[in-house]
C-alpha cells in the first residue's frame, strides 16, 4: 500500500478553495417567494455550493484521514477505541476515512472534477479496511460500500456521461475496495437461527461482535439490497445480492398475520419481535424504502409486490384508511407508530427520519399523499426552524429536542418538486437552505443542534451533511444536472448514493443466475382489512394539521 502524504490532501484543499464562491449573505426576503425565479435558483445553488465547499475543504484540513470533523473547534473525529460500546460513536465511524468516501459522489455532482479525482487517489492508495474496529453492519454498507459503488459506476459509465470524472490508470480500484469490505462484513449472515444478521462485526477479524446485544432493527437487517445487489451485479456473483435479499424475506415472513404489519426490533436467536411498535421512521424506514428501490433498481417483482402488500397495511393501521389530508375526527393525518399485532397506536411522536416518507411516497406514485405528509413536517420546521428529533403531536413539545442536520425532509422536498415542479417546493427548500446557514453555522462547517429550542450547538457534524442533506438542496435548485435530466435513469440508495437503473438492469441479465428473478418463500399476506380495526383512533383528539403546531 502507498501511503499518499499530506501535501496531496493540501492539494485537494486548494483545489476546493479556488472552487469555493465568496460566502452569500441571502436575507429569506431577497427571494421571490412563490414565483421563485431562475435568479432565485442561481442564488441557492451558489448558496449550497458555498456550504459544501466550506465543510468539506474543513474537513480535508482539520479530520481526513479520521472519519468526521467536529466543526466547533476545528479537530477530527474517530473510532472511540477507549470505549468500544460507545455505539452512539461506533456504529457510524470504522477510521475508514468516512467522510470523505460518503461525500464522492457529490463531489462529482457539484461538477468539481479535479477534486473528485484527487479524492479517488486518496481513497484508492490509503483506504484499507484491515482495521481493528467494530463497525455496525448497516452503516457502513450504505456509507462506505455505497459511496464507494456509487462513484465507480460514475467512473466506468458506459454512456460515459460522466467521462470527465475517470482518473488517469483507473484499475476498478474502488470496486476492489468495495468487494474486500463486503467480504469482511458478510460473516454477520452467517450463524444466526433465524437467519438475520448480527448488527455488528469486527473488520479485522472478520468476526461477529456482539457488544451485549442480541437484537437488530427491521431497517439495520433489512436494507442492504441495494448495495449488496449491486455488487453482484459488477462482480459476476450473486452471492451477495441473495444474501441480503434471503434476509428480507425472512423478515417478511415474521410479519403480523393479522394486521400485516413488522416490528422495529427484533431478537437474532429466537426471530421474535422485541420491539411490536411498526411505524415509517427510526429503525424501519429503510426497509420499505427498499422494497420499492429494488423493483425500480433490479425489476424485482417480489420485493414490488410485498412493497405494495405492505403499504396497504401502513395505510390502513397507521393512516386509519383515511383519504383526506385533514382527519375528520381532529387527529393529524400522520402515519402513527401502531401495534405490530393489534393495529392500535402506541404513542403519539413523530420522528426527524419520517420525513423521508413523503418522499417514497411520491417516488410510488402517491403524490397527494405524499404531499400531505410533507406538509405535516413542515409545520415542524416551521415552527421550530429545524427539526426536532422526535416531536409529540399530542404535547405539541419535542420529546427529543437535537437535529443532527438529517436529510430526509430536504429529500421528501427535492423528490416532491421534481414530481409536481410546483415552486412552493423551491421555496420550501430555500427555508432548509437559510435556517441550516442560519443556526448551524460554525467555525469550521456545520454543528449538529443541540437543542431546536435555543439553537445550541453540539460539535459534530456527520458525513451524511454531505452526502445527502446538502447533495439533495443542490440537485433541488439545479434543474441542469445531469442526474436531473436523466433522472428516470437513476435510483438514490437510503444514503443518497446514486445508482444507474438501467445499467443494473442490463447487468442482471448477463448473470447465470438472476436472484432478483426468485418468488421463493414469498406469501401475498393476510387480509388485514377484515380481521383488524384501528379502534385505537377514537381516541383523545388532537387538532387538525393546520392548527396543531401552533
Amino acid at each position: 500500500m502507498r501511503v499518499v502524504g499530506f501535501h496531496s490532501v493540501f492539494s485537494l484543499i486548494f483545489l476546493l478553495e479556488a472552487h469555493v464562491s465568496i460566502s452569500m449573505c441571502i436575507r429569506p426576503e431577497e427571494l421571490s417567494g412563490k414565483l421563485f425565479t431562475h435568479v432565485d435558483k442561481k442564488k441557492m445553488l451558489t448558496k449550497v455550493r458555498e456550504m459544501f465547499d466550506f465543510s468539506f475543504t474543513n474537513y480535508m484540513r482539520h479530520a481526513y484521514p479520521l472519519d468526521e470533523l467536529d466543526p466547533i473547534h476545528c479537530t477530527g473525529r474517530g473510532y472511540d477505541f477507549a470505549n468500544r460500546q460507545n455505539i452512539n460513536v461506533n456504529d457510524a465511524l470504522g477510521n475508514y476515512q468516512l467522510t470523505l468516501v460518503d461525500s464522492l459522489d457529490t463531489l462529482a455532482i457539484l461538477g468539481n472534477v479535479s477534486a473528485f479525482k484527487h479524492a479517488v487517489e486518496l481513497i484508492t492508495h490509503s483506504l484499507n479496511f484491515h482495521i481493528d474496529t467494530v463497525v455496525q453492519v448497516f452503516e457502513s454498507t450504505i456509507r462506505v460500500l455505497g459511496g464507494l459503488l456509487s462513484a465507480h459506476l460514475m467512473i466506468t459509465d458506459p454512456k460515459k456521461r460522466f467521462k470527465s470524472l475517470r482518473p488517469d490508470h483507473y484499475a476498478d480500484e474502488l470496486l476492489s475496495l468495495a468487494h474486500d469490505l463486503a467480504n469482511r462484513i458478510i460473516v454477520a449472515f452467517e450463524g444466526t437461527p433465524s437467519g438475520i444478521p448480527f448488527p455488528r462485526v469486527n473488520l479485522r477479524l472478520s468476526s461477529v461482535e456482539t457488544l451485549g446485544y442480541s437484537h437488530t432493527c427491521l431497517a439495520g437487517a433489512g436494507s442492504l439490497l441495494l448495495e449488496f445487489g449491486t455488487l453482484s451485479l459488477l462482480l459476476k456473483d450473486p452471492t451477495y445480492a441473495e444474501t441480503a435479499r434471503r434476509v428480507v424475506l425472512q423478515l417478511w415472513k415474521r410479519r403480523s398475520n393479522v394486521t400485516g404489519l413488522l416490528g422495529t426490533d427484533i431478537d437474532l436467536i429466537s426471530g421474535k419481535w422485541v420491539n411490536q411498535m411498526t411505524g415509517v421512521g427510526a429503525g424501519q424506514d429503510s426497509f420499505y424504502e427498499y422494497l420499492l428501490k429494488s423493483r425500480i433498481a433490479f425489476d424485482d417483482k417480489q420485493m414490488g409486490q410485498m412493497f405494495d402488500s405492505a403499504l396497504r397495511s401502513l395505510n390502513y393501521h397507521l393512516r386509519g384508511n383515511e383519504t383526506s389530508c385533514t382527519r375528520k375526527d381532529g387527529l393529524p393525518s400522520a402515519y402513527w407508530n401502531v401495534n405490530m399485532y393489534t393495529g392500535g397506536i402506541t404513542n403519539y411522536w413523530i420522528d426527524s427520519l419520517q420525513a423521508a416518507w413523503p418522499g417514497i411516497l411520491a417516488l410510488a406514485g402517491a403524490v397527494e399523499e405524499a404531499k400531505c405528509q410533507h406538509s405535516i413536517h413542515l409545520s415542524i420546521w416551521r415552527r421550530f426552524g429545524l427539526p426536532p428529533e422526535r416531536y409529540n403531536l399530542l404535547s405539541k413539545t419535542p420529546d427529543l429536542s437535537f437535529y443532527p442536520l438529517r436529510p430526509e425532509f430536504a429529500e421528501s422536498t427535492y423528490h416532491l418538486y421534481r414530481v409536481t415542479k410546483d415552486p412552493f417546493y423551491l421555496s420550501v427548500g430555500a427555508e432548509i437552505v437559510l435556517n441550516l446557514d442560519k443556526y448551524a453555522r460554525a467555525k469550521c462547517g456545520f454543528a449538529t443542534i443541540h437543542n431546536v429550542q435555543d439553537m445550541s450547538q453540539e460539535d459534530r457534524m456527520e458525513s451524511f451533511f454531505l452526502s445527502e442533506t446538502l447533495k439533495y438542496l443542490y440537485l433541488l435548485f439545479d434543474e441542469e444536472n445531469l442526474i436531473n435530466v436523466n433522472e428516470e435513469d437513476f435510483i438514490f440508495t437510503t444514503q443518497a448514493h446514486i445508482l444507474p437503473i438501467s445499467r443494473l438492469r442490463q447487468l442482471a441479465k448477463l448473470l447465470p443466475f438472476n436472484p432478483f428473478q426468485s418468488s421463493t418463500d414469498y406469501v401475498e399476506g393476510p387480509p388485514y382489512f377484515i380481521t383488524s380495526t384501528p379502534e385505537s383512533y377514537v381516541c383523545q383528539a388532537v387538532k387538525s394539521t393546520s392548527n396543531v403546531f401552533e
